[in-house]
C-alpha cells in the first residue's frame, strides 16, 4: 500500500516565531507612524508645558476636552476614509453638515424634535445619493462633483439662514451634547481583560492553524486591552465622557470590523484597488462606489446635528473648512487617495494629532499662524514617509517576484 503525498503537505507550516516577527511588522513607522507621531507630540507637549509651568497636560480635564472636540471631526474622518477606500473622496461633507445643522434648528420648533432630525437626516442622504449618480453613472469626476456640491450647498445654507445666524428655542438638540455617560471602572478592566484575552485565544488559535497570521489586528488588541486596563486603575474619570465621544468610539469599532471582518468590507477594498478584477470577479462595483457617498452624506448630516445640539446656534460659515481636516486626518492615518487602501481607526488617530496640535499651541499661547505651519508641514511629512515606504513595499514586491536565472554550465566543463 503506497501513500499519496498531498499538496497540503509540501506546504511547509510557518513557525510561530515568523509569526510574532510578521505581527511585529505592523509596527513599523510605515505602518504605524500615526500612533509614533501622537506619542512623540503629546510627549513635547508633556515636557514642554512642564518646563514653562503650565498645567498637567495630560490631564483627566485637558484629555477629556480634546476628545470632546475631536469627536465630530473623527466621526467624519471615518467615513470619508470609507469613501477614500472605495477610490473616491467627499469634498461636501462640511457643507452638509452646516446645512443638517441649520434645517434641523430652522423646523425643530415649528415640525418637532423627531420629524425635523429625520429631515436633517433625509437632506444628507439626498446629497449623497446626487453625488453617488453624478460620480459613477454619470461619469463625472469626483473632486468636480463634491466641489460643485460642497459650494451649491453651501448657497443653500445661506438660502435657509437668510445669510443670519439661527437660534431654537427648543433644548432638544442639546441634550445629544449634554448628556455624559460613565462606565464604573470595573467594566472597563474587564474590557481590558476581554482584549487581551481575545488576543491570546487568537494567538493559540495561530499556534494550531497554519492558516491563520497574527497581523496589526493582533498587535491592536493587545494594545487597546493595556491601554484600557491603564485608564481603568490610573484614570477612571477618562470612562465618563459627553455622548458624541461615545458615538465616535462606537463609530469607529463597528466600522473597523465591518471593513475586516465582513463580505462588503473585503469587497470594499478590492473595488478600491481594483475595480475591473472586482467586476470579473462578479461584484457589484456600482453599488461600492456609489454607497460610501450616501453613507458619507448621512454621516455628515449626523454630525451637524451634533453641532446644531453643541450651540443650540449655527451661522452661514458653519464648520467651514472641516472637509479639508477630515481629509488631511484620512492621510496622516495612512488612507491612500488612489483607493484600496485605509484604516478608519489610524484615521480617528490622525484626527487627534491635529486637535492636539491646536490644544497645545493654545496651553502654550503660540498663535494661530504657527499652528497652521506647523500642520501643514505635518501633513506633507507624513505623506512623504507613506509614499516612501509605498514604493520600497512595491521594489521589494518586485525583487522578490523576478524569476531567478537559471545556472549556466562553466564554459570548458566536461
Amino acid at each position: 500500500m503506497t501513500i499519496q503525498k498531498t499538496q497540503h503537505d509540501d506546504v511547509p507550516s510557518m513557525s510561530i516565531g515568523s509569526r510574532l516577527r510578521s505581527a511585529s511588522h505592523s509596527l513599523r513607522p510605515q505602518r504605524a507612524g500615526v500612533v509614533y507621531a501622537l506619542v512623540l507630540l503629546v510627549l513635547i507637549l508633556v515636557i514642554t508645558t512642564v518646563a514653562i509651568g503650565q498645567p498637567a497636560y495630560l490631564s483627566s480635564i485637558n484629555i477629556s476636552n480634546i476628545l470632546g472636540q475631536v469627536a465630530p471631526d473623527a466621526i467624519l474622518a471615518v467615513f470619508m476614509t470609507v469613501v477614500l477606500i472605495s477610490g473616491n473622496f467627499d469634498l461636501s461633507v462640511a457643507s452638509v453638515a452646516a446645512l443638517s445643522a441649520a434645517i434641523a434648528l430652522e423646523t425643530i420648533d415649528k415640525i418637532g424634535t423627531v420629524p425635523a432630525i429625520l429631515l436633517a437626516l433625509a437632506v444628507g442622504a439626498v446629497v449623497g445619493v446626487a453625488n453617488a449618480i453624478l460620480v459613477q453613472k454619470v461619469g463625472v469626476n469626483a473632486f468636480i462633483v463634491t466641489l460643485g456640491a460642497m459650494t451649491a450647498v453651501r448657497g443653500v445654507v445661506l438660502i435657509v439662514l437668510n445669510g443670519e445666524s439661527v437660534t431654537a428655542k427648543s433644548q432638544a438638540l442639546v441634550t445629544i451634547d449634554d448628556v455624559v455617560l460613565g462606565i464604573p471602572f470595573w467594566v472597563g478592566a474587564l474590557v481590558g481583560i476581554g482584549l487581551i484575552a481575545i488576543a491570546v485565544f487568537r494567538f493559540r488559535q495561530a499556534r494550531r492553524s497554519t492558516a491563520l497570521p497574527l497581523d496589526g489586528f493582533f498587535v491592536a488588541l493587545i494594545i487597546a486591552g493595556i491601554l484600557m486596563l491603564i485608564v481603568s486603575f490610573a484614570a477612571p474619570d477618562l470612562l465618563t465622557q459627553p455622548l458624541p465621544v461615545w458615538i465616535m468610539v462606537f463609530v469607529t469599532v463597528a466600522v473597523s470590523l465591518g471593513l475586516r471582518f465582513l463580505v462588503p468590507g473585503r469587497k470594499l477594498y478590492a473595488v478600491g484597488s481594483n475595480p475591473e478584477a472586482a467586476r470579473l470577479s462578479g461584484i457589484n462595483v456600482n453599488f461600492y462606489k456609489m454607497a460610501p457617498f450616501v453613507l458619507s452624506g448621512i454621516a455628515a448630516a449626523a454630525v451637524g446635528l451634533v453641532y446644531a445640539g453643541r450651540f443650540n446656534s449655527v451661522d452661514p460659515n458653519a464648520l467651514t473648512g472641516t472637509e479639508l481636516t477630515v481629509i488631511a486626518a484620512a492621510i496622516l492615518g495612512g488612507t491612500s487617495l488612489f483607493g484600496g487602501a485605509g484604516y478608519v481607526g489610524k484615521s480617528v488617530l490622525g484626527t487627534v494629532i491635529l486637535f492636539t496640535l491646536s490644544n497645545g499651541f493654545n496651553m502654550l499661547n503660540l498663535g494661530s499662524n504657527y499652528q497652521y505651519v506647523v500642520q501643514g508641514v505635518v501633513l506633507i511629512a507624513a505623506s512623504a514617509v507613506y509614499t516612501v515606504a509605498s514604493r520600497s513595499r512595491n521594489r521589494r514586491k518586485l525583487a522578490d517576484s523576478a524569476p531567478t536565472p537559471a545556472p549556466t554550465a562553466a564554459l570548458g566543463s566536461e
